[in-house]
């Protein structure tokens, strides 16, 4: 029976960067996963947090060439409603960042990972599927597919939201869908995007392209389920002029590319997201509709906590309650990313006045004030560092105050 430190069941985005972090920390890791072609056209934006993160692993002069900046995002309120927002535009530059991110082809990111995971000693591919995960007090017990057992002193559950590695530990989830379907695709263009991304947000949710190399760009366009079937039969002729319509015809002539694809909006979170002996990540732990780019940023972020617990000491063996360290400390960042999320798409959709009353005059706020845009775009790109600089805001603010009612008194 062979034993390692640490078995990250799962070998998707997650799941690979989970080992290959937790690799090069100093421990031995197994990662278990039967063998899959993969096809997946969707894409992905990295924001800075991110791409620090990747450079710290030695991945992002691989990913680099695929991937286009995103220096510009911009808002624009594309429903009929009588109440509507004005545009609003966040640049990287007013935060001090040549770009907030950058948007991946799935494709680039996952034939990078499977090379690095490869050539890394430290990483013992298992290609088998876990048909039973025994969480012990000790130890863990991985019973593969062909029969075989492997053991170790902790498991990494990166194996989706019907996560084995989450049941075995007795965690429960709370899940809940939406009338709404995310049609994905990626389309050539006429005129230059200049790294601009445009969410349009509509009736039954945002319409959001973001760029790629050259004269191409990604696109997450959420619908009703009814309005998805029609445009996923369309030929690609007629769907590119729809999304050109949709575009306003701002980046020229559409040309949709072949590989469309229609994924149901749901989320889910787990009531933990570790338990002594375990820890679950990405999709095992959370899991929201394609908004504001948070999905595989919120997963990077549970791989970089767990690195800093388990690897601090890679000397020494790993603490049997390691996972309730990490459910603690990953707590407040997932729970409350997941609500923004929800709150955001559910206001997309109310009719309720009260509601597109309080989404456009927040979006007017940030159209109109800096200091606060500028706050929102901080904590957009690295959690924490918005408010942390509240403080430093509000003294500002109340200084600036306090010499205008000086001036004043002495005029």
């Amino acid at each position: 029976m062979k034993h390692f430190e640490v078995a990250v069941v799962g070998a998707g985005l997650a799941g690979s960067i989970a080992a290959l972090a937790l690799a090069r920390g100093g421990r031995s890791v197994a990662l278990v996963a039967p063998e899959r072609e993969i096809v997946d056209k969707r894409t992905t934006a990295l924001m800075d947090q991110s791409i620090r993160f990747m450079e710290r692993l030695g991945l992002w002069d691989e990913i680099r060439p695929s991937a286009e900046a995103l220096s510009t995002m911009q808002i624009i309120d594309g429903t009929s409603r009588l109440l509507r927002a004005p545009v609003v535009a966040f640049r990287s530059a007013e935060i001090g960042l040549d770009a907030f991110g950058y948007n991946i082809p799935n494709e680039a990111l996952i034939s990078v990972l499977k090379k690095a995971v490869v050539a890394e000693n430290n990483i013992t591919g298992v290609a088998n599927a876990a048909t039973r995960i025994e969480i012990g007090i000790d130890r863990v017990t991985i019973t593969l597919e062909n029969g075989e057992e492997i053991t170790a002193d902790f498991v990494v559950g990166a194996d989706g939201r019907g996560s084995r590695t989450r049941e075995s530990a007795g965690v429960a989830v709370r899940s809940w869908s939406y009338p709404q379907t995310a049609v994905v695709l990626n389309f050539k263009h006429t005129l230059p995007h200049r790294n601009v991304s445009t969410e349009f947000h509509g009736e039954s949710g945002p319409f959001t392209q973001v760029p790629l190399p050259g004269l191409r760009s990604s696109l997450v366009w959420v619908v009703e389920p009814s309005e998805a079937t029609r445009l996923t039969s369309l030929s690609l002729e007629a769907l590119s002029g729809e999304v050109e319509k949709r575009m306003q015809s701002m980046l020229g002539k559409v040309t949709v590319e072949d590989g469309v694809q229609a994924w149901p909006l749901s989320s889910m979170t787990a009531a933990r997201f570790g338990k002594g002996r375990a820890a679950f990540i990405g999709e095992a732990a959370h899991a929201f509709p394609p908004i504001g780019a948070q999905g595989l940023n919120l997963s990077l972020r549970d791989v970089m906590v767990l690195t800093e617990i388990l690897c601090s000491r890679a000397d020494r063996p790993v603490d049997a309650r390691a996972g309730d360290s990490f459910d603690r400390r990953r707590r407040i960042d997932v729970v409350s990313r997941t609500a923004s999320v929800d709150l955001l798409n559910r206001s997309l959709l109310s009719d309720f006045l009260p509601v597109q009353v309080l989404r456009t005059a927040g979006l007017h706020l940030l159209s109109g004030f800096g200091p606060l845009r500028q706050l929102a775009m901080r904590e957009g790109v690295e959690p924490g560092r918005g408010f942390s600089a509240l403080p430093l805001f509000l003294k500002e603010r109340l200084s600036v105050r306090g010499r205008g009612r000086a001036a004043k008194d002495r005029s």
